[in-house]
């Protein structure tokens, strides 16, 4: 039975792991579950898709981690750069979870993390992977792996330091303490904070809104952020120009103007 669904309306995909008895934890089903889902939804832009709610099935979880189980029964490698089977499937299963994420990355729509419950460990890296982290009252968000001897290994070491900065992460994930959804908007962590009934509604509200801009212009911003974050200014600036440059190229820039100037709204194409 698949633990990932998705459905389609108004061109926003609602995408649910659904593992509600486990607290949707990730294991490698789950994860092939959502690169498949990913791959499957990219192609759909812009015409049948302009965006994506990822959220986690049942009440009490947006996805609550890495599935301990499949972690204990992960062999001991003896170093980091041993070889053999036991070195590489640890390093397979951090492996795919940075894969899985930088898929999220990598689409040309914005992807809205709907966190309606818990979002710890592998369920907030998921989170920081997505483009806007929204979060219902109640929900909690942290990096608790030091509790269990590791450290965040999809990913959270670099994106939650790239968002927050080196010191907020250091007592983010040195304490290994959840932050409550009004404590982690308060830090920038989180967007906007929700009522639990209101999540998904205000989720696809958003994406609606943003579905009104031109589609090929979301893909380039969404595409000079991710590539410009890691670099120097100048570096950044030069991706920017040339997206910039690139979409006047297109029939939507055009469009755009043309609309602006003759106040009415644009047909955005995609093209």
């Amino acid at each position: 039975m698949s633990t990932v669904q998705y459905q389609i309306s108004d061109q926003i995909a609602q995408i649910t792991i659904d593992r509600p008895g486990a607290l949707n934890a990730l294991n490698t089903s789950v994860l092939r579950e959502l690169l498949a889902t990913f791959r499957e939804l990219a192609p759909k832009f812009p015409q049948e898709l302009r965006g994506a709610i990822l959220t986690g099935g049942g009440e009490k979880a947006f996805v609550a981690g890495a599935d301990l189980r499949e972690i204990a029964d992960l062999p001991n490698t003896g170093s980091v750069r041993g070889e053999g089977d036991s070195c590489n499937r640890t390093r397979e299963f951090a492996e795919r979870g940075h894969q899985v994420f930088a898929a999220i990355e990598a689409l040309p729509f914005p992807v809205v993390a709907a966190v309606n419950g818990f979002a710890l460990g592998g369920g907030l890296e998921l989170a920081l992977a997505c483009d806007v982290i929204y979060a219902a009252e109640g929900a909690q968000l942290g990096l608790p792996e030091v509790g269990l001897g590791l450290i965040p290994g999809f990913g959270g070491t670099v994106r939650l330091t790239r968002l927050l900065g080196v010191n907020r992460a250091r007592e983010l994930i040195f304490s290994g303490l959840p932050l409550a959804a009004r404590e982690a908007a308060a830090l920038g962590l989180v967007q906007k904070v929700f009522s639990r009934e209101k999540l998904i509604e205000e989720s696809r509200r958003s994406l609606l809104q943003m579905a009104t801009r031109g589609p090929l212009a979301l893909a380039a911003a969404k595409k000079a952020i991710l590539q410009g974050a890691g670099l120097s200014f100048g570096a950044a600036a030069a991706i920017e120009i040339d997206a910039f440059t690139e979409l006047f190229d297109t029939h939507d820039m055009r469009e755009g103007l043309a609309a602006f100037l003759a106040k009415r709204k644009p047909q955005f194409q995609g093209t």
